[in-house]
């Protein structure tokens, strides 16, 4: 049986109010997996109410560590169990993630832009779709740029806003100055699998802007986006394999924040 060296680095709670399963339940899953660990990642809590129907609240908070410590406990021995925190980008927030993040230990910090959001497009979409697109990629690198995250999450994620608005010829070069600017940072970037179930069906990025990724050595890190168990290291395999595909040798997980390099050899033949 080969060694486990993969995490889970992106699942969630219900605490966000989106997502089914106890942390313990998770943890079964990425155990049956083969994976040698768990990284949760549930949506942090905003001021003032912002998108309040899908992230837990600021009063949460420590029952969301209490909530990962318990299932730590159980697996002890058996699982690497660990606790870290998808956070929304939102330019002027800066100074509440600093705050939120400087609270408890954490081990990946996950940053994200979700165009999707009511209170996102409220604020900047103002009809012309491939605008709202460059702007998104333009929140993208100044979250990057912060230094307040390990990783963007499904960093092309606006091509769902909607998909037969998507031209990524159009949007290659706002791409590419978004890709230069988050390479400059060290920040990694996150192969999301669960785009495979969104309204444009492929991973989050797509292939031809992993390659460009790839160019500029941004490290990268794989995640299925759980919010139920089963779907724990979901897609990983084709993941890796994509990644290899564009000339990718490693694939990285961050532990108390910094970045582990694995061998995606090494990392293929650990699952189960």
């Amino acid at each position: 049986m080969s060694t486990p060296l993969l995490y889970e680095s992106h699942c969630h709670t219900p605490l966000c109010h989106h997502a089914e399963g106890d942390p313990v339940e998770y943890a079964a899953a990425a155990e049956q997996a083969g994976l040698k660990g768990i990284i949760f990642t549930c949506h942090c809590p905003l001021p003032d109410g912002l998108s309040a129907s899908v992230r837990m609240n600021p009063l949460q908070y420590e029952l969301y560590h209490r909530m990962i410590a318990e299932a730590r406990e159980q697996f002890a021995g058996r699982l690497d169990v660990r606790v870290g925190l998808e956070s929304d980008y939102l330019p002027g927030i800066e100074p509440w993630l600093e705050n939120l993040h400087g609270r408890r230990p954490l081990n990946h910090v996950l940053g994200s832009v979700h165009p999707q959001l009511g209170d996102y497009r409220n604020r900047f979409y103002h009809g012309d779709d491939f605008a709202f697109q460059q702007t998104y990629f333009q929140h993208v690198a100044e979250a990057a740029e912060t230094g307040l995250f390990d990783t963007m999450a499904h960093p092309d994620l606006v091509k769902n806003m909607p998909p037969q608005s998507w031209d990524f010829d159009r949007i290659q070069p706002d791409i590419a100055r978004m890709l230069d600017r988050v390479a400059a940072t060290g920040v990694a970037m996150e192969l999301n699998t669960s785009g495979v179930n969104k309204a444009l069906p492929e991973m989050n990025p797509g292939t031809a802007m992993l390659t460009m990724m790839h160019e500029r050595g941004i490290p990268v890190v794989i995640g299925a986006d759980a919010h139920v168990p089963h779907r724990v290291a979901d897609g990983y395999r084709e993941a890796l394999q994509t990644l290899q595909a564009v000339g990718y040798e490693n694939v990285h997980v961050f532990l108390e924040r910094e970045p582990h390099a694995i061998a995606i050899d090494a990392a293929l033949a650990s699952l189960a």
